[in-house]
Parts: structure tokens; sequence; C-alpha cells
């Protein structure tokens, strides 16, 4: 390589550089914009993190606070289905911004599934590419502000967990999602760490799916032995899975169930968490 080519590469690198350190400082600004941000991350998948993540999201929408829902899970982008938006395409306004999909008043949602131009594309990448996405999720999107901003994530502790951390270093801290068996010690202990190691905050656990199938109290155990707060449980529903599948928030089509009262209650102690209550 001659004297020139290196030169030619060093100021490629640097260039790269700043543009990274220019998109990092305006997805700050944008984030300045909003009071509260949230992780919701599970160490493993098939624990219904993206239930609790949407009805939650839907709850506190319902409560009167602006949010924003951010659906990270590159590979599985289950939210716009759950919240009825499955065929919603990305937007943009007259700034040039992707313009949020509102399914409900006070609820803003974007995911990479918007973008694709069929419902049933896989999406192939490594993790540079997924680290991009996310990046322009959070920089070209019109998010406002909002009083909370909360981000589904995929299962583990992977590319994307990463990605979020390092683009949002000001989040409130991670919300984890187990079940109520024994082995869910296991993995709140997974993101637990992953959290910490991040020097994230736990904001706390909420067990999912309690009830006789797969009993409780590995989410109350989890937070007892790890110090970090315990949210509350969801109780095993069926509704719930009809709901999701029929693109219908749950806390919405049954008020009055059970599982939609704890929802709310989830909903009450996280507001204490974070001190709005």
């Amino acid at each position: 390589m001659t004297d020139q080519e290196y030169i030619k590469k060093g100021d490629e690198m640097r260039q790269r550089i700043l543009q990274a350190k220019e998109i990092e400082r305006r997805i700050a600004e944008k984030m300045k914009k909003i009071k509260h941000k949230i992780m919701v991350l599970s160490g493993k998948g098939g624990v219904g993190k993206t239930t609790v993540a949407v009805n939650l999201a839907v709850t506190l929408a319902l409560k009167g606070y602006k949010v924003g829902l951010l659906d990270a899970d590159i590979h599985g982008p289950n939210v716009p289905k759950m919240l009825g938006v499955q065929h919603a395409k990305l937007e943009v306004n007259e700034k040039n911004m992707i313009v949020p999909v509102e399914p409900i008043p006070n609820l803003k949602v974007i995911s990479i599934q918007m973008a694709l131009p069929q419902d049933d594309l896989p999406v192939i990448w490594r993790g540079p590419l997924k680290h991009k996405a996310i990046q322009q999720l959070l920089d070209e999107v019109e998010w406002g502000d909002l009083e909370f901003f909360i981000v589904d994530m995929p299962p583990g502790t992977g590319d994307e967990s990463l990605s979020v951390s390092q683009l949002i270093p000001d989040l409130d801290g991670v919300l984890i999602v187990v079940t109520p068996q024994e082995v869910a010690l296991l993995d709140a202990t997974k993101a637990i760490n992953f959290a910490r190691q991040l020097q994230k905050k736990v904001i706390g656990i909420v067990e999912n799916m309690s009830g006789e199938i797969f009993g409780h109290g590995g989410g109350k155990k989890a937070s007892e032995k790890y110090n970090v707060p315990y949210i509350g449980s969801i109780p095993m529903d069926a509704k719930i899975v009809k709901c999701g599948d029929e693109g219908e928030p749950f806390v919405m089509k049954y008020p009055e169930s059970e599982a939609a009262k704890a929802f709310h209650e989830v909903v009450d102690n996280l507001l204490k968490v974070l001190g709005e209550k």
C-alpha cells in the first residue's frame, strides 16, 4: 500500500468516526426530550417479554403518559403484530424524519418490521448492520417529547442490547422479565449481571405467566437474591396470547381481568421505583 493510500484510508476512518460521534450527539439530544428510558430484557426467549413490554406501554398510555415503544428485536419483531399495526410502513415527514405509528392515543411505535417489503421476510444481518439499524431508529425517528421510552429487546444479551446501552447512555435502567420456575433464577442472573457489567441500574423484575402451570415465586426469589426491586407478577391468562395474535392490546380488551389489573399494579410499582408516585 502506498503512502497516499494509507493517508486516504486514515482520512476515511477519521470521517467515519466523526460521523458516528455526530449521530450519537443527535441521539443524545433527542433522548433529553424523554423523561424515562427503560430497556425491557430477558435472559432467554419464551418468557413473554414482548407481551409485557407492549402491555406496560399501553397501560402507561392509558394512564395519560406520552409513551414511545421501540421494537429493537431485529430478527423477531413482534410488537407491530401485537398492536395490530403489522402492515404499517415507515413514512417520512416534511423534515425528512421517520414518523412513528400511533396505534392508540399517547403511544408512538417503531419497528424494523415496518421497513421490510414483506411481513414474512427474515432479517439476516450481522452485528454491525443491527447496530446501524438501531442507530437509525433512534436518530432518524421523530420521537418528540415523551415521558416514557420503552425499548423491547430480543432475548439474551447480544448485539442489540449492547447497541442500545451504548446509544442511550442515560437509560433509567433495565426491567427484567422472568418466568416463575426455579430455573428463572439462572436466566435472571444472566440479565442482572449483564446490566451491572454495563453499569446500568436494574429497575426491577417482573414475573410473567405466574399460576398453576408454571408455579410462582421465581421472580420474587431472584429479586431477593440480587437485591433488586420486585415489580410484580402477571398471572397466566390464555386471553393474553389470543389478544397478541389478534393485534388487540390485552389491557384494553379485558380491563377487568385479573391479569389486566396485575399490569396496572406493575406499572404503579414501576412509577414508584422511578419516583413518579
